[in-house]
């Protein structure tokens, strides 16, 4: 049965790893039609908006979308469109595998196979309570932990963690500092935890996160963290196998889902035809794990592995002299 979803092609390079990626989908037969959208740039030159109101009737229709980067102008009072989809469709799950590559430009080329778990909604970024004195010399925010936010995202994690076999999840925090907001968060987390018996579970301060990963990443399996935490702590794992252009993400919720590659727009070669559409296409295998198809999500997978062995086609980013259509087409054929 054919399923509809949303598909955004996004700013800068996002067209072009798009093309490549629904190429790839296409010859592995997934059965999908897609209904185009705009954000972004694209949006605010055709609609005036960024984010149009027919973009958000799609996605709500559809209920999954695929998503390249998009571009928030600098100034203007214009906020980021990432976070407003993240908050109309309460995406609370931010979920981002971190794994390793054969032949890639990275410090672990092995060993390396964990996922993050990001709050999404709350802390740091909720942008509430953003005041400056009058005088210039003193910013507040005000950080905001749930226990149902919390609650939520942990459970995520633990379900995710049973449903594809991983056997720990670290609990990532600064209790010891921040004894309201990251204290209630890591309450919450020993409640959900003590359900869960048959999955191993241990808790990280943050700044300790961070060198553990460095020194030993294969010591992860699932982490699961708050919004600020989260966004760095994933940056970091993209950097150990080898950069954003290797990094998926997805935006969970109890109503949408938004799959994406996480790396920016790139202006500064959009339509050269070189970009490394890697990122997206494994956004696209968290999709089709999302939406019941497992085993297509894990030819695609395997394709871009049994690629970079053969080091056919690869893009600049990787070592290679080969194009983004290229790259792909290299792909489609091991699928």
């Amino acid at each position: 049965m054919t399923q509809k979803i949303t598909v955004i092609r996004g700013d800068g390079i996002g067209p072009e790893i798009m093309d490549a990626t629904l190429y790839v989908l296409g010859r592995l037969d997934v059965g999908l039609e897609y209904e185009f959208a705009d954000a972004g740039l694209v949006a605010l030159e055709k609609h005036g908006e960024l984010l149009p109101q027919a973009t958000l009737d799609s996605i709500a229709r559809n209920r999954v979308a695929l998503k390249s980067p998009l571009t928030t102008p600098v100034g203007g009072g214009f906020s980021s469109i990432n976070v407003a989809l993240r908050r109309h469709f309460d995406l609370y799950a931010n979920v981002r595998p971190a794994h390793s590559f054969p032949n890639t430009r990275s410090r672990f080329p092995s060993g390396v196979d964990l996922i993050t778990v990001r709050e999404n909604t709350e802390g740091a970024y909720i942008g509430e309570g953003q005041t400056l004195s009058e005088d210039g010399e003193t910013a507040m925010l005000v950080q905001k932990i749930t226990r149902k936010g919390s609650e939520r995202i942990v459970r995520y994690a633990f379900e995710l963690a049973r449903r594809t076999g991983r056997k720990k999840v670290t609990v990532v925090h600064k209790a010891n500092i921040l004894k309201t907001t990251s204290g209630l968060f890591l309450h919450v987390a020993r409640e959900v935890a003590a359900q869960y018996p048959d999955i191993e579970c241990n808790e990280m301060i943050v700044d300790n996160t961070c060198m553990q990963l460095v020194m030993r990443p294969e010591q992860f399996d699932i982490i699961v963290t708050t919004n600020l935490f989260g966004d760095i702590i994933s940056d970091l794992c993209a950097g150990l196998v080898g950069g954003l252009g290797l990094a998926p993400g997805a935006n969970i919720g109890e109503h949408a889902a938004i799959f994406e590659a996480v790396h920016g727009t790139a202006p500064d070669i959009a339509g050269k035809g070189i970009a490394n559409p890697c990122a997206l296409l494994l956004g696209a295998a968290q999709m089709l794990d999302h939406i019941g198809q497992p085993d297509k999500a894990a030819r695609l997978r395997g394709a871009i592995v049994a690629t970079l062995e053969a080091k056919d086609s690869l893009t600049g980013d990787l070592g290679g002299t080969g194009t983004t259509l290229g790259f792909a087409e290299a792909i489609a054929s091991r699928l």
